[in-house]
Formats: structure tokens, sequence, C-alpha cells
């Protein structure tokens, strides 16, 4: 909608995990290396965590990315799902039959499959996302997985992602020999002030444009407060700000336009209390009461995305 008005290729603040808008703060350096290296190297079992929102996904399509020809890759994303369910949903992304659903004649398959693939100099690995969710029964058969092994290496090599909820439910004490088997644990951090802007920076770079350009500093230290510095909360405000922007004909986004994106989004994406503008800011311009109008557009566009 408004791309065009601003000048941009495309929408810079879709929430879908593109890796092409991934911004990699040093933590997502590190956490990226790691994944690589765990699978690579064969370490067994590697785990990410990260608040809702922070790119873990996006991170993860960019692993898939990383890795060569020789790692065969199964990636599950549905985990409100059974231990056998799981292991038909894997067998299938690993392109094997899944003709059985007896459970002993389904690992063995998988049993024969990565040897196979051991011999061969391969490497397979289990990618398993919004882990959080999957329950104690599922991780301890996840776990019984690893022992699917060679005297001196690992045939397959596990990837658990999720959020703060999956450290949690891995230091449970029926969970303590899984806990034990993780090799390399990182987890995702919030954006800080420089990265938050650097993130801006970074998205609208690759269409066309500039932070400097769209937003003024006091616009962007508000953006950086109520969003916490998570990535998907601040592709929501920067999405709503741009359109009142272009709803008020405004070409920059300001301080004033801010304060109206966080009084709409107050209690659905953050519960803060709508802040107070600054004396300078307490007279709104005059394009402000047409995009209040607007509001409701803005309402809508949230309640869709949450």
């Amino acid at each position: 909608m408004y791309t065009q008005y601003y000048g941009f290729s495309e929408n810079p603040f879709n929430i879908t995990p593109d890796p092409r808008f991934l911004y990699l703060t040093p933590g997502h350096r590190e956490a990226l290396a790691a994944l690589v290296y765990g699978i690579r190297e064969r370490k067994g079992f590697v785990a990410l965590t990260g608040e809702v929102g922070t790119g873990k996904t996006t991170l993860l399509y960019r692993l898939l990315d990383n890795l060569d020809e020789r790692v065969h890759t199964a990636f599950i994303f549905n985990t409100t799902t059974t231990y056998r369910e799981l292991l038909r949903n894997m067998m299938s992304e690993l392109g094997l039959p899944v003709t059985d659903d007896d459970t002993f004649l389904l690992i063995d398959r998988l049993n024969h499959y990565l040897i196979e693939r051991a011999v061969a100099g391969e490497i397979v690995a289990l990618i398993i996302d919004e882990a959080q969710n999957l329950s104690e029964e599922v991780l301890e058969n996840i776990r019984l997985l690893s022992n699917l092994e060679t005297r001196t290496t690992k045939l397959l090599q596990i990837v658990l992602c999720g959020q703060p909820e999956l450290e949690a439910k891995l230091n449970a004490t029926g969970l303590r020999q899984l806990r034990q088997r993780i090799a390399i644990m990182r987890r995702i951090e919030p954006l800080g002030d420089a990265e938050c802007r650097e993130y801006l920076e970074h998205r609208l770079k690759i269409v066309g444009s500039n932070a400097g350009r769209l937003f003024t500093p006091g616009a962007i230290s508000l953006l950086r407060t109520h969003s916490r510095g998570i990535p998907r909360i601040i592709n929501v405000m920067c999405d709503n700000a741009l359109l009142i922007g272009f709803a008020a004909s405004r070409k920059k986004i300001d301080e004033a336009i801010m304060f109206e994106v966080i009084r709409d989004m107050i209690g659905v994406l953050f519960h803060d209390k709508p802040p107070t503008p600054a004396p300078s800011l307490s007279a709104p311009e005059p394009a402000l009461p047409a995009i209040r109008k607007r509001n409701a557009i803005l309402r809508l566009l949230t309640w869709v995305w949450y």
C-alpha cells in the first residue's frame, strides 16, 4: 500500500521469516556459527532459545542456506504432535517411504538410512522449531534417537529451537539425561539501542532506502523502548507507522506518529501504559487528527497479525 509512496522496491517490514532480511547481531552470528559447527562436527544435540519474535526461525532458514549438499535435513515446525507422528514427518522430510505405523519398524528403517549416509560421508540433521511445545515424553523419545550412533560418531544431529520455556523444560528432573547430552546451547537476545537502528538500516537498504531519511531519532528511540528490541514487534510498529505516514501524506516518521502507533497497540503487543508526549509534542501537528480516523484500519491489521 505504501511501498510506492516511500519509494520501496518491496515491503521492508514483513513479518515472514525471509533470510534476505535477517540482520545478524554479534549474538546472531555466534548462534548461527554454533549451529553450523554442531551439525558439521556431529555434536549430537544443539539447542537455540530466544524470546518470541527475536528471529529464531529466520536464523534456522539461514542455517539451511549455509549447509552444503552433504547435509540432509528434516525441518519440523509442527510440534503439537506425538512421537510417532514426529518420526513419520521426519522420515517424509528425508524422502523415506512411510508405510508403517509401527514405531520400531520406523526407527529400524531410519537407522539403516543413517548408516548409509554416514558410510557415504554425509550428515543427517533433525531441526525442530517451536520445540518448547513438545511434551516431556516426546523429548525423552527424541533423546533415545540420539542413541543411533557408531562407536565414534553420532548418526543423527538434532537441533532444538524454542522459546525460553524450552530451557525450563530441559531443566526438569525427568529430562536431565537429555539436558546432559546437549553439547551446545545458545540464546538470542533482543536488540540493543544501536542494534535497533542498524536493524532498520539493514532492512531499508534492501528496499532502496535508509533509516535517516524515514525516521527521526526520537521516533527510533520510542521504537526501541516500546518494542523492547524484539524484531517482530519492531516490524509491526514500523509497518503501522508507515501506513499512518502514508495516510497523512507524511514522508518522515516522527515522534508524534510513533506515539499514535504505540497508543493503538497498547494491550495487543505489549502492556505498557500509553506514553506521555514530550512537552514539545503536546500539540500534535494538524495532520494527526486525520491519522486517528484511520486507527480502525490499524487495529484490524494488528489483530490480523496477532
